[in-house]
């Protein structure tokens, strides 16, 4: 036949230069279905390394601002979108009130004005022993109580409040700079019993005085209770308050006329020395940080 003609019943037949082959194919069977790219990576062969990266925010990507303000033991990651939409989180001096936005390890977050850092919570109790600073010092050889609990916990706890270098007693570490705040304002006060031994007898005018608050240059000290101890000698005296005015016992007692030989802080909020003797530390309990957040 020639290349136009057809076999009797009109079919076009065999094989012209440059035509296709009039024989169905499987591809005339059946829809050939499009490729789509694997979601698996295709492995390479032996001896080559798979140039895909695994599933995940790349650590220069960092990552997201919510988790890390929950991470830092600030609030929860659906609070902390209510915050950051709010505008109370800034990045780097700039406020910041995108949801999804992406923070590197480098950069400095503020919450609600103080700095927070992306790591599990950590709270430490320590009874201090006299003789340790509670801040730096600059004498080489001076003790501070970060050489106490140097084995409690990797991460960067600082002490809440502060106690003199001769005083003992409670003294709480975290990095929970949210907790660290909230025991620090004023108007919130926290529980502490602190036992005193003086230098001299308290007069019980004087007794009455203090019961009353005393009026130092910073504003007036209430005093919850003050007593005698019981069965000791009238220089020993134990003395509540809720105060977290810097060195507040102190010059209390030094403004009615008296110095202190010891002071003890032997209640912090709910917590007590009770199984922790002089110069250790321990973790709080679960039951114990609910209770101290909610102070």
């Amino acid at each position: 036949m020639g290349r136009e003609e057809k076999s009797p019943k009109g079919k076009f037949t065999g094989k012209q230069k440059g035509d296709k082959s009039n024989k169905p194919t499987s591809r005339d069977k059946f829809p050939v279905k499009k490729q789509t790219a694997s979601k698996t990576p295709v492995k390479k062969q032996t001896g080559e390394k798979s140039s895909e990266k695994k599933p995940g925010v790349s650590k220069a990507e960092g990552i997201r601002l919510n988790k890390y303000i929950a991470n830092s033991g600030a609030c929860s990651r659906r609070d902390a979108d209510i915050y950051i939409g709010a505008g109370n989180v800034t990045v780097n001096g700039k406020t910041i009130t995108e949801m999804g936005y992406r923070v590197k390890l480098t950069d400095e977050v503020k919450f609600d004005g103080h700095k927070v850092i992306p790591e599990k919570p950590e709270y430490i109790l320590l009874n201090k022993p006299r003789g340790f600073y509670t801040t730096g010092s600059t004498e080489r050889t001076s003790k501070t109580v970060m050489d106490l609990i140097a084995n409690a916990t990797k991460s960067k706890v600082a002490p809440v409040g502060k106690l003199d270098r001769q005083a003992s007693g409670l003294l709480l570490f975290t990095n929970d700079g949210a907790l660290e705040k909230q025991l620090g304002k004023p108007k919130n006060g926290i529980r502490q019993i602190y036992h005193l031994e003086l230098t001299k007898p308290l007069a019980y005018e004087d007794f009455k005085k203090i019961s009353e608050g005393v009026l130092l240059e910073d504003g007036k000290v209430n005093i919850q209770d003050i007593s005698y101890l019981d069965n000791r000698p009238k220089n020993e005296i134990g003395l509540e308050t809720n105060s977290v005015k810097l060195h507040v016992v102190q010059r209390l007692f030094k403004r009615m006329g008296y110095e202190i030989e010891k002071l003890d802080r032997v209640v912090y909020g709910g917590l007590t020395k009770k199984d922790l003797p002089r110069g250790n530390w321990r973790p709080l309990t679960r039951q114990e940080i609910i209770n101290i957040k909610m102070l």
